[in-house]
């Protein structure tokens, strides 16, 4: 069940009152860990049979201590605003490490994650806002450029696939704790619209805004 509560009203508050920063960047942050192979696998995926360094999202569930300690960082040093460790967590994205059944399982921890380290520090400084973006990547295919030089016509994914991704992506976001979604890094236009397209299916059936 999802614990999404609409907090615009709080965020456009805050909007008219000042600047609202936003966190940096995730990937070198976790590059300064200098994680080794294994621990991205810890026990649970310790026989999986492909490589799986790199796969950053799966931290949020192998590490979370890690990607919390990165979100609580960023709201110390300033933040108003952190985006969850769920840029590949997508059945799409996935399919790379052979993981595609743990896409909401990684948009959920990922969003509980940054959810965690937004509440301690708001807890540890009383009239702080904090909110948490679920983040949404492009996936690492295209839908709307050709994949073969030779082929005008191909494609790596099809749009109902990108929909049917995104909205399973967008429910574990807001599952687990998300204020907010984002859409980011377009480098396909039509690989976007069916990720805004998916958010808006999701608030319809939900009979709710979209944040």
């Amino acid at each position: 069940m999802s614990i999404y509560r609409d907090r615009t009203a709080e965020l456009e508050a805050l909007l008219r009152e000042r600047i609202v920063i936003i966190d940096g960047a995730m990937g070198t942050m976790i590059q300064t860990y200098k994680l080794e192979e294994s621990a991205y696998r810890c026990e649970r995926f310790r026989e999986w049979r492909k490589d799986l360094k790199g796969n950053n999202d799966l931290l949020n569930v192998t590490r979370p201590e890690i990607i919390e300690e990165i979100h609580r960082k960023y709201l110390e040093a300033g933040a108003d605003i952190i985006e969850t460790n769920t840029f590949n967590s997508q059945a799409i994205s996935l399919a790379d490490y052979g993981m595609e059944s743990l896409a909401y399982e990684l948009s959920k921890a990922g969003a509980e994650c940054a959810r965690r380290a937004a509440d301690t520090v708001m807890s540890a400084q009383p009239g702080r806002t904090c909110f948490v973006a679920g983040a949404l990547g492009p996936t690492t295919r295209t839908s709307s450029i050709s994949t073969d030089v030779n082929n005008a016509a191909a494609r790596g994914v099809t749009y109902d696939e990108l929909v049917a991704a995104y909205a399973e992506q967008v429910r574990g976001l807001l599952d687990g704790g998300a204020d907010a979604l984002l859409v980011e890094t377009i480098f396909d236009t039509l690989n976007a619209k069916a990720a805004f397209f998916a958010i808006e299916k999701y608030f319809d059936e939900h009979d709710a805004a979209c944040p």
